[in-house]
């Protein structure tokens, strides 16, 4: 078959909308940091005031992503998405008033850009995860890579917007523009009839949803692999993101205005990367795509710290553009796809949190490197680190080729009725009669058994062999309460997880014998 178009996702309307006003959104948000920044200069800040503008923006994602991710399940990720966009109109609107009036304080505006900040966190995961909603599965690699685009050509305009805004009128201006932004957000989420969640136990608490979040994390292989090799290139990707702007005062003596350039080149690089990757996937596959984008982004990242022309530094911006893009968009489409619906946005959520921690605590490591050392080294360094990475995941962290059918699956094995859903611990035991032929392949067949129902529920899990009887294995696992045992049948399986027990079933004799005992003291 032939693959969809780098374009393809923008046939659908409630996309289209949405992308075109998260545009506009990503433009007034990159506008309004600049805007914050020289309104904090304005009045008095000091050095450190000035810096907390972006830590008052990142610390409330840093808190909160995991627990909003939780609600993005929980609750209609369209009206959470709703939510966070209103407290991020709220905020840019009460700067836009008090600017205007001139009483503004640097509290105020710290208080305001962190109240943005929790909405942003409500935003994020939900906005992942209800990608699979707005296109087909088969053009999720493209609609990750339009949002990849959408986000850095953002970037690219959004400051220097920011800086004519500044000049014509003053920073309220950006703050306005703003505030605009997020009223055609709400309108398309408004106007978009997103299909009834499917929760035939009604919602989760809170913290029973993040509790089977991280659970599903760390029990998937899979879409671990994705958040390890989201971290490791990030964390060495963001030297350029933090030292970009010395390298263009420094060693290529660029104005603020030389600066906005290679933004745009790093945009422009964004959109060619969109056009090429799609095809490069087909032909190459996911994991080459990354090695060789790693290693283009690595590359352009050296040649920028090392360069003193701007010709070539500019070229190097044009290829770092493509690199990043290629990389966060297939981690992020591979790690949509890998993700069932009941649980995408709470995962995505570390998703959100592997990629931000990573640019922080890199922004953070390759400065005080740039201050011990020298600054070239703290492009290289980093540049020779990814490299080297990019060769290791090929072979210690390959992101699988063959798409996994999340899909949820009809109920099997129903439990029966009786215990009150607040009841528990709850013990289920499996007695599985196993010819000999067969043990080897059963045992390990029972190892994706045990993480099947541990992503789907169970703290504990268990598969013990009779000292007596060599054919008889038994299958032990715990949950927290009746009602978990009910959403591991009712709410979470998925076709892969049916398909998993399957094989285990196939390879014995007989179907197991169950039972479900409930903690009695």
């Amino acid at each position: 078959m032939t693959a969809p178009s780098a374009w393809a996702p923008m046939r659908r309307s409630a996309y289209r909308a949405l992308w075109l006003a998260q545009f506009a959104s990503n433009v007034g948000t990159w506008a309004q940091t600049v805007g914050a920044q020289w309104l904090m200069g304005d009045l008095g800040g000091t050095s450190l005031q000035v810096a907390l503008v972006q830590a008052a923006t990142t610390l409330p994602v840093f808190l909160l992503v995991v627990p909003s991710g939780a609600l993005g399940d929980i609750l209609d990720r369209r009206l959470v998405l709703m939510t966070g966009q209103a407290l991020m109109l709220l905020g840019a609107g009460a700067l836009m008033v008090l600017t205007a009036s001139d009483i503004t304080t640097p509290a105020t505006l710290l208080a305001l850009i962190a109240l943005m900040g929790v909405g942003q966190a409500l935003s994020m995961p939900s906005f992942q995860a209800i990608q699979p909603e707005l296109v087909p599965r088969e053009e999720i690699p493209q609609a990750a890579l339009l949002n990849g685009v959408n986000m850095n050509v953002g970037r690219a305009i959004g400051p220097a917007l920011g800086g004519v805004l500044i000049a014509a009128v003053g920073p309220e201006a950006t703050f306005a523009f703003n505030t605009v932004s997020f009223i055609g957000v709400l309108l398309v989420l408004g106007f978009w009839r997103r299909p009834a969640d499917r929760r035939p136990l009604g919602s989760e608490h809170i913290l029973t949803a993040v509790r089977s979040g991280a659970r599903y994390v760390r029990s998937s292989p899979a879409y671990s692999r994705v958040l390890v090799r989201c971290v490791l290139f990030v964390l060495f990707a963001s030297s350029l993101w933090a030292l970009l702007p010395a390298i263009a005062r420094g060693p290529l003596g660029l104005d603020a205005g030389g600066y906005g350039v290679l933004l745009g080149c790093v945009g422009a690089g964004a959109i060619g990367g969109a056009l090429i990757v799609p095809r490069l996937l087909r032909t190459a596959g996911k994991n080459l795509v990354l090695t060789m984008a790693t290693i283009a982004y690595a590359a352009s990242t050296a040649i920028a710290g090392i360069t003193t022309s701007t010709t070539v530094a500019v070229l190097a911006m044009l290829v770092t553009g493509a690199g990043w893009i290629a990389v966060l968009s297939t981690l992020n489409a591979t790690a949509q796809v890998l993700l069932p619906a009941w649980t995408r946005a709470r995962a995505l959520a570390y998703y959100q949190l592997m990629l931000m921690g990573g640019q922080a605590i890199g922004a953070v490591l390759w400065g005080v490197i740039a201050d011990a050392l020298d600054l070239r080294w703290a492009m290289v360094i980093p540049a020779v680190a990814m490299a080297l990475i990019a060769f290791y995941a090929v072979y210690k962290l390959p992101l699988t080729e063959r798409q996994l059918d999340v899909t949820p699956a009809s109920v099997w094995n129903e439990p029966p009725e009786g215990p009150d859903e607040k009841d528990g611990p709850v013990l289920v035991t499996l007695e599985w009669r196993v010819s000999e032929e067969n043990v080897t392949q059963f045992a390990e067949a029972m190892q994706r058994v045990g993480r099947s129902r541990r992503r789907t529920g169970a703290s504990m899990w268990g598969l013990f062999r009779d000292a007596e009887a060599p054919e008889l294995f038994l299958e032990t696992f715990v949950l927290a309460t009746w009602q978990e045992h009910l959403r591991q049948h009712l709410e979470r399986g998925t076709a892969v997880d049916v398909n998993v027990q399957q094989r285990a079933r196939d390879l014995a004799e007989e179907d197991p014998t169950v039972r479900h005992l409930i903690w009695a003291v």
